[in-house]
């Protein structure tokens, strides 16, 4: 996958919202957002008024840099949702949503979705007692995620899974923080996912 090698945070602000790719400095008063909520560049002060393509692109970019994927790797994504049956945007989303990198994050056993794929890649992680190290993993009801016992005795993921014992978990998942488990009570819907796009805009684009 091609690496993205400036700030993230331009990133942000290029979509104009938080995508939380830096993990817990986007929720303190030191996120570049809130300081300079208007695209990076010369010209990123001017107003401009998107309308029709460019309103659909910027959907489509928010989403795909939101759970951190390339182009590439999104459009398979999304031409497998288009392929079950039911709202192809809402579809997506799910997939996205179930991203085994995705739920590491969410359940609050990583710093962001990047250091989620990192510690995955790196194998530290178990889906019913089976080593994964795919970050794109879609996991199903039923499956018990974990770190390898190795990973579970480092005192520095020991110590995240801590900082993070208040962060809110969607009611599809419950967390075990003793055993520093994750178990997936059931697949999640349009309501369970927060992110801040209106899918619709991404079908329309795709199905030019």
């Amino acid at each position: 996958m091609a690496r993205f090698r400036d700030s993230v945070c331009r990133l942000c602000r290029a979509e104009r919202v938080k995508l939380f790719l830096k993990g817990n400095k986007c929720l303190t008063e030191k996120c570049p957002i809130e300081r300079r909520p208007y695209p990076p560049g010369e010209h990123g002060r001017m107003r401009r008024r998107i309308l029709g393509y460019g309103l659909q692109l910027r959907e489509k970019q928010k989403l795909k840099r939101y759970y951190g994927m390339s182009e590439r790797q999104f459009r398979l994504f999304f031409q497998r949702a288009e392929r079950k049956r039911g709202i192809t945007g809402e579809n997506l989303l799910i997939a996205l949503e179930r991203r085994l990198d995705n739920v590491v994050y969410i359940a609050g056993f990583s710093h962001s979705r990047a250091h989620a794929r990192q510690l995955v890649s790196h194998g530290h992680f178990l889906v019913n007692q089976r080593k994964v190290n795919i970050p794109s993993f879609l996991v199903n009801k039923g499956d018990v995620i974990s770190f390898k016992e190795r990973a579970a005795k480092n005192e520095e993921l020991k110590a995240i899974v801590d900082f993070n014992k208040n962060k809110t978990v969607p009611g599809w998942l419950e967390i075990d923080r003793e055993k520093m488990e994750i178990k997936v009570l059931a697949l999640p819907t349009r309501e369970d996912i927060t992110v801040p796009v209106e899918e619709h805009l991404v079908v329309e684009l795709y199905s030019k």
